[in-house]
């Protein structure tokens, strides 16, 4: 029963995701039959919502021959059960006749699926024996056509295939230490933890508990992309400068910036997202030489000039739909155009605050160069900035993806050294006259 419970929670989380458009942590908050679950259950439940929307185009093309009409006329829980079933069969090799009895058991639980347990089995069963349609689905099929068509566009198909197979592996977890990477590497070593040290000082070890591992409670080390630790870095920041970190939450670069002793002020405009901000600096013990305030940053200017501004944009954030594979299905093609201002406006504000001569780092995890590119062009071509370009000392493994510009685009490709999010990056100066 407990297997069935375990596919009925992953099943709603799925409907959550999908019909409110929830992000997969908050579907999973909003889940009862989620929140009742313990131990291995709960994990087999979110591993299935999670692989079933890594792969969601691909799954839905693989069940399409066995449909005698289109998966969207289905009843919401009789589709989420059936992607939910599929994804185990296709892709976390879960013996068939446990996905299929467990899933249409799931359904008889589950008052608003109960009359699809037989159509369930039939064709749960037909995927089980049969899955040349979800082998043939193109990668590209793995998002929504409008996605697919967006990220071709922006960035061909060679490149956009190798987007949309990037999300389809769980991603490790990546670690930034606050002041002794290989301490904490050793530290995760003496605890039986596959831990490695990346060629970026990032330290990479598998998915888990958090909160269980060594060096958590006392700070050690917080979670951060190895691409996202890339844009703090190109500060270069010193002792005593201070530093502006606008749309700062949840606190990565916050806290990598102020580990150098640095003054920081941590903007964002939402008080919630600060909250865990300060949470994360308490933790660290990295509060001392941080002032966090709410407001927009586009509209605040400091009391004087600063040594340097980070401006990690808000942004459609395509670029994390490896540790976010709902993205691709709760977000719209009109959010793709309506960061472009925004970014502009933020961009601009950071090269007003800071001192002639000062750096300004304009970042977004997003490849299109709508967001990224053509943003930081208008600003020189403005003669707001001129480009400070990115050296390959500056970012060690990362040395393959420096753009013919001088900037950064985290892109991946078989011979990269590290494995990370898409982040677009640009290091600029502000003129001196």
């Amino acid at each position: 029963m407990s297997g069935a419970r375990a596919r009925l929670a992953a099943a709603e989380i799925l409907m959550c995701v999908l019909e409110e458009r929830r992000t997969l942590d908050e579907a999973m908050t909003l889940t009862k039959s989620y929140t009742r679950l313990t131990g291995p259950d709960r994990g087999f439940a979110r591993a299935m919502a999670s692989a079933a929307l890594r792969q969601l185009g691909r799954i839905n093309a693989g069940l399409a021959p066995f449909l005698s009409r289109p998966l969207d006329t289905a009843t919401p829980p009789s589709r989420a059960l059936l992607q939910v079933g599929a994804a185990q069969i296709w892709l976390m090799d879960t013996a068939a006749h446990a996905a299929v009895g467990e899933t249409v058991a799931a359904a008889k639980l589950w008052p608003r699926a109960r009359k699809a347990a037989g159509f369930l089995n039939a064709v749960l069963r037909k995927a089980a024996s049969d899955r040349t349609a979800f082998d043939a689905a193109h990668a590209l099929e793995t998002w929504p056509d409008w996605l697919a068509l967006t990220m071709t566009s922006s960035l061909g198909e060679d490149t956009a295939t190798r987007l949309a197979r990037h999300q389809q592996a769980e991603p490790s977890l990546q670690l930034t230490a606050k002041t002794a990477p290989n301490a904490v590497l050793e530290q995760m070593q003496a605890a039986n933890i596959d831990a490695k040290a990346l060629p970026n000082a990032s330290i990479q070890i598998p998915t888990g508990q958090i909160e269980t591992l060594p060096g958590f409670e006392t700070g050690d080390w917080w979670v951060q992309d190895a691409g996202a630790s890339l844009p703090a870095k190109l500060i270069d920041a010193q002792a005593g400068q201070h530093i502006v970190d606008l749309c700062a939450a949840p606190g990565g670069k916050t806290m990598q910036l102020a580990a150098t002793g640095a003054h920081i002020t941590a903007i964002d405009r939402s008080a919630k997202r600060l909250d865990r901000l300060k949470d994360n600096l308490k933790r660290t013990n990295l509060a001392e030489n941080t002032h966090i305030l709410a407001a927009a940053g586009e509209n605040w200017t400091p009391e004087s000039p600063v040594d340097a501004v980070l401006v990690d944009a808000p942004c459609s954030a395509l670029g994390t739909l490896r540790r976010h594979p709902e993205g691709a299905w709760i977000k719209h093609k009109d959010d793709i155009t309506r960061y472009p201002a925004i970014q502009k406006r933020l961009l601009e504000a950071a090269i007003n605050m800071t001192k002639p001569g000062g750096t300004v780092i304009y970042c977004v995890c997003s490849p299109v160069p709508a967001e990224g590119l053509d943003v930081v062009n208008a600003a020189i071509e403005a003669g707001l900035s001129t480009r400070a370009p990115i050296t390959p000392t500056d970012v060690p493994g990362f040395t393959d993806r420096i753009t013919p510009e001088g900037d950064l685009l985290t892109l991946p490709h078989p011979d990269n050294q590290i494995e990370s999010d898409i982040f677009y990056m640009a290091r600029l100066r502000v003129p001196t006259a």
